[in-house]
């Protein structure tokens, strides 16, 4: 039987980053995710490697750069507003194609709002969240062993199409415990021949840029990487189906909320109303499949968040707008409760969207 350990799920993203490789950590202290800063902390000096409390958040996803331009396992995290400021910085570790691993764990907004979770961050992750035409890969965990193991994936696949991949998290995720193990982790190595690693004058000079001042040159460029991220989005989608097999309707949620949703079609099964949820695990690329398949044979679509509604937009477009989607949130904090959810779910059924 695999050891399992009570870890809180902040606490878990630091380990299993520490497991993948990670030997350079740049962040600052922002609440709900503290403690992803005071693990790494405590760690990182007796493991050879490098913590750094930045003096803000822009300074360290600049150092977040510098590090995965010299080719090693480097990451850093915040939460929502700490991550805006991190925006710029991850333009350009896009635009120099270089790979990194960045931490939300959200707390409602906007602007300072409170430190209660949330999901409102969707359309800045999911959207490129700086300037310019670029993608990050966007998991979204919904339990403390997910922190852990989409925290591993998030490494393998940045290294693996030269990309940020983001944890979306939420404040409850980040805070909550459980027991989880360690020992199925699949941590895969590439070569990084593109890296800044000194020449010793037996190769051409390597060079990591993003400034592109002939237009042609630039237009080619961001063509090439749209090429690389149509094979993310055909090989890398993640999905979790619950009770879809002969679901009239379906409820689309990830993070805490899946959680809630599920308790919610239990329920609603029990009433003997035909319900599943599809639940993305990757938020980038979007289950776009999963919600394509749906469309053909369910009612309608509820989607449930904490937000005004964002990954609603999602539902819709990749549903093509065949069917109904209601929404279902809560926002400022606020989750909502399986007996909302069962609401909503009933008056889909009462063709109420």
């Amino acid at each position: 039987m695999a050891e399992r350990v009570l870890m809180k799920g902040n606490e878990a993203i630091a380990e299993a980053a520490i497991r993948a490789g990670c030997r350079h950590y740049f962040g600052y202290p922002i609440t709900p995710q503290t403690e992803i800063a005071a693990y790494m902390a405590k760690k990182m000096p007796k493991i050879g490697g490098v913590f750094l409390q930045a003096e803000s958040e822009i300074a360290s996803i600049n150092m977040v750069y510098g590090a995965a331009a010299a080719g090693v396992r480097v990451m850093t995290s915040s939460s929502s507003p700490g991550v805006s400021l991190k925006a710029e910085g991850l333009s350009y570790i896009a635009g120099s194609d270089v790979p990194a691993l960045v931490v939300n764990v959200q707390r409602g907004g906007p602007g300072l709002g409170g430190i209660q979770p949330s999901q409102s961050d969707y359309f800045q992750a999911t959207k490129g969240g700086g300037h310019g035409d670029y993608r990050m890969i966007v998991l979204a965990p919904a339990s403390v062993q997910e922190m852990a193991s989409l925290t591993i994936k998030g490494f393998n696949l940045a290294d693996k199409y030269r990309m940020t991949s983001m944890i979306l998290a939420d404040g409850t995720i980040g805070q909550m415990m459980e027991p989880i193990s360690f020992e199925d982790a699949e941590i895969e190595t590439y070569d990084k021949p593109w890296a800044l690693t000194g020449t010793d004058c037996k190769r051409e000079h390597n060079v990591v840029n993003s400034l592109y001042l002939k237009p042609e040159a630039l237009e080619i460029t961001n063509m090439e990487r749209y090429e690389r991220y149509k094979i993310v989005e055909e090989n890398e989608a993640m999905w979790e189906e619950y009770m879809m097999e002969d679901a009239e309707y379906c409820v689309v949620a990830f993070g805490i909320a899946s959680r809630v949703a599920k308790n919610a079609v239990a329920t609603a099964r029990a009433e003997g109303i035909k319900v599943g949820l599809i639940r993305p695990i990757t938020l980038w690329p979007f289950p776009k499949k999963a919600l394509e398949d749906a469309a053909d044979k369910v009612k309608g679509f509820i989607s449930v968040e904490l937000n005004m509604g964002q990954m609603i937009e999602d539902v819709r477009l990749y549903t093509k707008c065949k069917r109904p989607v209601a929404l279902c949130n809560r926002c400022g904090g606020m989750i909502p409760s399986p007996e909302e959810v069962l609401e909503s779910i009933r008056k889909a059924q009462k063709g109420e969207f």
